[in-house]
């Protein structure tokens, strides 16, 4: 029994001496490298405009020479050449299976939302009812960090818009363009990574590595409570940030990342505090549901960045959320016996406030960070 009450404290503390070590690269919450494409097929041209953050070129190319961890025109113009051969030889457009040429129009700085982007204007030849469209996203493809990139792709034709959000392997986006576009937005079969299933992997990717959304989680769990109380402080937080992840995604409140992002480090250090300081938990489920309004507008940020058409939106909203509760249901189900036996255990006090302290340090130092930068 001793052997097991050590392994079980044992794998809560790896956790935490892991969080500790990669407290550094932990400041943001969703450390990810993001594109957008907006696909325009026309009945002369074919418009495609692609969009990246600018750190990945800073990066790629090292071209942030002042180092102030933003681009410059100066510094863009200086390595322009190169990242135009980046983005054609990893952006390719097929038409039936051969890859077409494209001119670029434009290249430039831009602020979309709280990011910095550099924007590509390419122009390809029309494209014809009956044709097959292929975008094949190798950006990053071979990079370390390619596992965190997402290139959100809206096409438009005809009227009519599709959504997909290409990531990890799943970089092939197809569409069969028809004169009735019944088939609009429908993607071969071969390739997951469009349509509603898109927005669900989307929404699981997010939740796993936005490692505060995980923290804040654990700390909420961690101290001994019912059966039913844990019920409810889950609920609210589910109920919370699918309430203001909508608002936010519909535009209707909209709030600064940088305050969000601090609320949030916040709330894991107020919650460590209360397991370390308040003898009984028993109404955690308020303070859950108000700091869940929060995250929920940590959640929102990739959605809101995305420019998704208002037929689509409700679809990939659900989706998106469904992902999200899929992991946290997943992780909850995961750590229900880890806590059991830790519930039993005559170290569990001790265990509880060490691991709570572990939580406290990580909190801050998010919230500093977010503070000052």
């Amino acid at each position: 029994m001793r052997s097991f009450s050590n392994k079980v404290i044992f794998s809560f503390f790896s956790i935490f001496a892991v969080l500790a070590m990669l407290v550094p690269q932990l400041g943001s919450a969703h450390p990810l490298s993001a594109g957008f494409t907006t696909l325009q097929i026309g009945d002369k041209q074919t418009d495609l405009i692609y969009s990246i953050d600018s750190l990945s070129i800073i990066e790629g190319f090292e071209s942030d020479k002042n180092e102030n961890e933003s681009l410059e025109d100066a510094e863009l113009k200086a390595v322009e050449r190169r990242v135009e051969e980046w983005v054609e030889d990893g952006l390719l457009l097929e038409k039936d299976g051969r890859q077409q040429s494209g001119e670029l129009k434009s290249m430039k700085l831009e602020q979309k939302g709280d990011k910095q982007v550099v924007t590509f204007h390419f122009i390809f030849p029309k494209y014809s009812a009956g044709q097959t469209i292929t975008l094949i996203d190798g950006i990053l493809y071979k990079k370390e960090n390619s596992a965190g990139y997402t290139n959100f792709l809206t096409a438009e034709y005809a009227g009519q818009a599709s959504e997909a959000a290409l990531q990890g392997k799943n970089r092939t986006w197809t569409i069969l363009l028809t004169e009735n576009q019944q088939q609009q937005g429908a993607v071969a079969p071969q390739e997951p990574s469009s349509g509603w299933m898109s927005f669900f992997t989307l929404g699981m990717e997010h939740i796993i590595t936005g490692y505060d959304h995980l923290l804040f989680l654990l700390a909420l769990l961690i101290r001994k409570q019912t059966l039913k109380q844990y019920i409810m402080t889950l609920t609210a937080f589910t109920i919370a940030h699918s309430i203001t992840l909508s608002l936010a995604v519909l535009n209707i409140v909209h709030l600064p990342s940088r305050l969000v992002e601090s609320v949030i480090a916040l709330s894991i250090c107020y919650v460590a505090l209360e397991n370390i300081f308040r003898k009984e938990v028993s109404q955690r489920w308020i303070v859950t549901f108000l700091f869940g309004l929060v995250h929920g507008f940590g959640f929102a940020g990739i959605l809101q960045e995305m420019s998704i058409s208002k037929s689509h939106l409700a679809v990939a909203l659900l989706n998106f959320n469904l992902g999200i509760e899929a992991v946290q249901l997943a992780l909850v189900l995961l750590f229900l016996w880890p806590l059991y036996q830790l519930h039993r255990l005559k170290q569990y006090k001790r265990v509880v406030m060490g691991i709570s302290a572990c939580t406290l340090v990580l909190g801050a130092v998010w919230l500093a960070e977010r503070l000052l930068s």
